[in-house]
């Protein structure tokens, strides 16, 4: 009992540790406190900029394009930005203390969880990319419901955001996971947020109007159902493709921006485009779509394909901290399980 006692009491102690961290997300009316008037950090506000992290990874240019702010006023509001938040170098161990603020989101099934070294981790973006029904959506439902539990029980504690460019949510399936998790279904899907998207342009939107939400509510997931889907639709043809990989860019680094300024896991989803001049010796001449881009810009790619029956194949493609391996999941009524031999 002792010995379990000192464990919880760790736990605790632990835990404290990261609610200090957690103090990193400093709200843009602080502001207010270092002479910049309460007019202008509305008008922050009505940009979509509610942190002053956030504030730090706009540029000057930027700022002098919202209405009303000139050149001197965004310089004074940068310097006083700069007060409350450091934003200089750190040391090797205070980055370390900072990455324990990371959450593992776990995925519902162990095989996988373990390749992802614990789950779907906070503060970066995990992208899966596969063919059609290849359980990249149903492992976005189970995620929807795996979020909300309590951090003991490898969840994330907090709310989801859901973007839906396919129109492929069913609230209807949240239901089964949340009693495969033990869960009120009822609870769990009034703690998620839904919006279809029609245009890339309305998808950027909606990433903008998701800091305002966040600022004020403990989000742990976002989800983006596909990312690419409405790029491939609203930009046809070659001579429109360097157009849409700028607009690509800035809406990935919106979800970037998203994931650290909030601790949040971004989830999102990709297509694949067949590669025919990919040679004769590729068994699977297909590739995910976006470019170098989005390749750049998510922190861990996984590729899902097919396998028999119900069963799943999960590879990590690429990822700065996990060995290139695989695992075998199953899809459940209850969501992403492990597979049954």
């Amino acid at each position: 009992m002792q010995a379990f006692k000192s464990e919880e009491q760790l736990q605790l102690v632990q835990r404290e540790e990261i609610d200090d961290e957690e103090e990193l997300f400093q709200m843009i009316d602080k502001l207010t406190n270092h002479g910049i008037n309460a007019g202008d950090v509305k008008k922050l506000q009505d940009a979509g900029i509610y942190t002053c992290n956030g504030l730090m990874m706009h540029t000057k240019k930027n700022l002098t394009g919202i209405k009303g702010l000139s050149e001197a006023k965004v310089d004074k509001i940068c310097e006083a930005a700069e007060k409350i938040v450091n934003f200089g170098y750190i040391t090797g161990s205070d980055a370390l203390i900072k990455r324990k603020s990371v959450v593992r989101i776990t995925t519902g099934s162990q095989a996988l969880d373990e390749l992802l070294g614990g789950g779907i981790e906070t503060s970066s973006i995990t992208e899966a990319f596969g063919e059609f029904r290849s359980g990249k959506t149903q492992l976005a439902h189970t995620l929807c419901v795996s979020t909300q539990l309590p951090t003991h029980m490898k969840g994330g504690n907090g709310k989801v955001a859901y973007i839906d460019t396919e129109g492929t949510f069913r609230p209807d399936r949240i239901v089964p996971i949340a009693e495969r998790f033990g869960m009120d279904a009822g609870a769990v899907l009034d703690n998620i947020i839904y919006a279809r998207a029609y245009t890339y342009e309305h998808q950027y939107n909606l990433l903008l109007g998701l800091a305002a939400k966040m600022s004020e509510e403990p989000f742990r997931l976002l989800i983006v159902d596909s990312v690419i889907a409405l790029f491939r639709v609203d930009f046809t043809g070659r001579g429109e493709l360097a157009d849409r990989q700028q607009k690509l860019a800035q809406m990935l680094s919106r979800l970037i921006k998203i994931a650290e300024e909030f601790n949040v896991a971004v989830y999102m989803t990709n297509q694949v485009i067949a590669d025919p001049g990919g040679g004769v010796f590729i068994s699977d001449p297909k590739k995910p779509a976006g470019g170098h881009v989005l390749a750049h810009a998510a922190t861990i790619r996984l590729m899902f394909r097919k396998g028999k029956g119900e069963q799943r194949v999960c590879k990590v493609f690429d990822a700065p901290n996990l060995p290139e391996a695989e695992a075998v999941f199953q899809i459940t009524a209850g969501g992403i399980a492990d597979a049954k031999d």
